[in-house]
């Protein structure tokens, strides 16, 4: 018998994610997989090229550890482009591998042992375990009943412990947005504090309806203490590639970059070089709302032919549905059964949430696929 005793888990509660249960439950019944949020559909072929120019001119090698010095200054010319903000390029942002690398980041640099962090549920499953996991106490409190911000809720879990805010929008699963009066409200609460936010930006240009994005990089106060958090992959439909970016003053990415360094070091380099080209056309990122709030329109319609009774999406490539109407069965069982009896996975709201509603029936689609991806999925969400 060996005598060795493995280490306690650091991450007792956590298990394996329900999206990789309900993508192996798709797999296996041979489900339309809406679940996990990553697109059917190829990227710009003039990116891939890109990439492929870049391998081909020996471009293979590590990047330098915050990026590749001209996609740093592209995506300062990008900021300033959209938001009218100087970021400097070599001190203010840094070339992460994907987004929730990011989010790691910034929270294994800032998050001490003892500090709490506030998370708004139903939030992105990586955000808790993080924080955990370098000795944090995440703080859970919940958007209003109609998925949208609850500025009092938040406010009322500050106490003189609360070390970071992290604030998400658009926001996943929830599909809806943060406004200005919103982010004005978190200006005032973190007002007079050393709080630091953390906001998760990676829907950035998937907001709908002619709504503005609300960064936290439009508010001054704001912009002092926060990360920002960006995604290529969501916008460039990617997301294989685990490319992101964050921004932040440069006291605060100093301590990032530290973390940075021996987490990651550098990221992928010739995907890093096609970029810093593919970003000189601001039609790239400008066009995608209009890409995908075609795509929401065109499976809203076809859930309006369904018994499911959609929520808001303001934004993100995710549409909630009420399935009250359905079934009363808890969310995690009605998302296994719509898999195996009509063969459409979605993802149950209930694990987004340290403490989910007992009577909220909600199921998490992703429109981010083809079209006849969406047509045939909701012909077969016709039957339910």
């Amino acid at each position: 018998m060996s005598s060795f005793h493995h280490p306690k888990s650091k991450l007792p509660n956590v298990g394996t994610t329900i999206f990789a249960v309900m993508s192996k439950l798709a797999h296996e019944v041979g489900a339309i997989n809406l679940g996990q949020g990553f697109p059917d559909f190829p990227i710009d072929p003039k990116l891939s090229a890109l990439v492929h120019s870049a391998m081909q001119q020996g471009f293979n090698q590590y990047a330098p550890m915050p990026g590749l010095p001209a996609l740093l200054e592209a995506l300062s010319a990008k900021v300033q482009r959209l938001y009218e903000v100087p970021y400097d390029a070599a001190t203010e942002i840094t070339v992460t591998a994907g987004g929730t690398q990011a989010i790691f980041t910034a929270i294994a640099a800032t998050v001490h042992a003892g500090d709490e962090v506030i998370i708004v549920d139903p939030a992105y499953d990586c955000y808790a375990p993080t924080v955990t996991l370098f000795g944090g106490t995440p703080v859970h409190v919940r958007l209003g009943s109609d998925m949208k911000f609850d500025a009092d809720a938040v406010q009322a879990a500050i106490t003189p412990r609360t070390r970071m805010l992290m604030i998400n929008t658009p926001h996943n699963p929830a599909g809806t947005i943060l406004r200005d009066a919103d982010m004005k409200r978190v200006v005032e609460m973190l007002r007079g504090t050393d709080i630091v936010l953390l906001s998760d930006e990676v829907y950035e240009h998937l907001v709908f309806d002619g709504e503005p994005h609300a960064s936290a990089i439009n508010y001054p106060e704001l912009r002092e203490r926060a990360f920002v958090i960006f995604s290529f992959g969501k916008v460039f439909h990617a997301t294989g590639w685990k490319m992101g970016y964050a921004l932040a003053p440069k006291e605060l990415m100093t301590e990032f970059r530290k973390v940075h360094q021996f987490n990651v070091f550098s990221v992928n380099t010739p995907v890093q070089h096609a970029l810093a080209e593919y970003l000189q056309e601001p039609a790239h990122y400008e066009q995608v709302p209009q890409l995908y709030q075609a795509k929401r329109d065109r499976f809203l319609a076809g859930l309006h032919r369904t018994r499911f009774k959609p929520l808001a999406c303001e934004g993100s490539y995710f549409q909630v549905a009420d399935y009250s109407a359905i079934s009363d069965l808890p969310d995690v069982e009605f998302a296994k059964w719509n898999a195996r009896e009509r063969g459409v996975v979605g993802i149950p709201l209930s694990p987004f949430y340290k403490d989910p509603p007992k009577d909220q029936r909600l199921i998490r689609f992703c429109f981010a696929k083809q079209d006849a991806t969406l047509d045939a999925a909701i012909e077969k969400l016709c039957a339910t």
